[in-house]
């Protein structure tokens, strides 16, 4: 169920406020256009500037237009772990199909702090989990031991991977057994990902190409790696202008010369700088989504 291009969805703003119907429309176009499920209220979804009722919003906004078509994998977490179950059971009261939930950021938990956290949010509610590893936001490593522990429980069933190690995957075979789902979330290297045991990405560039996100993911699945490296190939340079600075404010610049939605973001993040806007702008050309 959760595989594939899964976009790590943006929050559209307008004005400084949440602007619900653009989020709307984007739901429907990924789905026309192919992608696997959505990830709402992520990093990419400006989790940390929004507040607890936007949070909660876009959830519920985002279930309701998917209505069943899709998976919807909620955005949970927190630092907090009493925050985080309650993002938890209210991302289930809702009608979510998964939580994405990452490491402690900030306070910096040991590994059996890590253990104990996962295993508060598995207890809160019945839906099943992903745990999100990202060390260079986090600033904590969960260890594939850890992880392997983790997984033992019923409910704990993925994790989207942004460590940028593809010997995780591997590690992590052996820790957390092969059907653990393992999710890439990092573009540039989901391609190898993939090769290593993964089975799709969480995505951020696949807010802006979508259709070629999902055709290669495909590829993938079907062990057939020269044409998704042709489909990489192409998108690379955009995955790379994208992640000049800050992704989520790159690929909503991008968004915007598309159409699809303002390339607002809230502070302490801006706008891009001229000389990022022309290195998209030049990605976009590249991948033949600008002409």
């Amino acid at each position: 169920m959760f595989k594939g291009s899964l976009p790590a969805l943006v929050t559209p703003f307008r004005n400084g406020e949440l602007d619900l119907e653009t989020l709307k429309k984007l739901v429907e176009w990924h789905i026309g256009e192919g992608s696997n499920g959505l990830v709402p209220v992520g990093t990419t979804g400006e989790s940390p500037t929004l507040t607890h009722r936007e949070h909660e919003q876009v959830i519920e906004e985002v279930v309701k237009a998917a209505d069943g078509r899709i998976p919807v994998i909620a955005g949970a977490g927190s630092n907090s772990t009493v925050e985080a179950i309650r993002l938890a059971r209210h991302a289930e009261e809702v009608g979510a199909d998964a939580l994405l939930v990452v490491t402690p950021y900030y306070n910096k938990p040991t590994q059996r702090g890590l253990i104990a956290h996962f295993t508060a949010v598995h207890d809160c509610c019945e839906l099943p989990i992903i745990i999100y590893n990202i060390p260079p936001r986090s600033v904590v490593d969960m260890s594939p031991d850890t992880m392997g522990e983790l997984a033992r429980l019923p409910r704990i069933i993925g994790v989207k991977d942004a460590t940028g190690d593809l010997a995780r995957v591997s590690a992590q075979r052996i820790t957390c057994g092969k059907d653990f789902i393992q999710l890439s979330g990092e573009d540039g290297t989901a391609h190898g990902f993939n090769a290593q045991g993964g089975v799709g990405c969480i995505s951020v560039t696949a807010n802006v190409a979508p259709r070629m996100i999902s055709e290669m993911q495909a590829a993938c699945a079907d062990w057939d790696y020269a044409r998704a490296l042709e489909i990489q190939d192409r998108l690379m340079p955009l995955h790379r202008a994208i992640f000049t600075e800050p992704g989520l404010v790159g690929v909503k610049y991008a968004m915007s010369r598309l159409d699809l939605c303002s390339e607002e973001v809230r502070l302490p993040l801006t706008g891009l700088s001229d000389s990022t806007k022309a290195l998209v702008d030049d990605g976009l050309r590249h991948a033949g989504l600008l002409n």
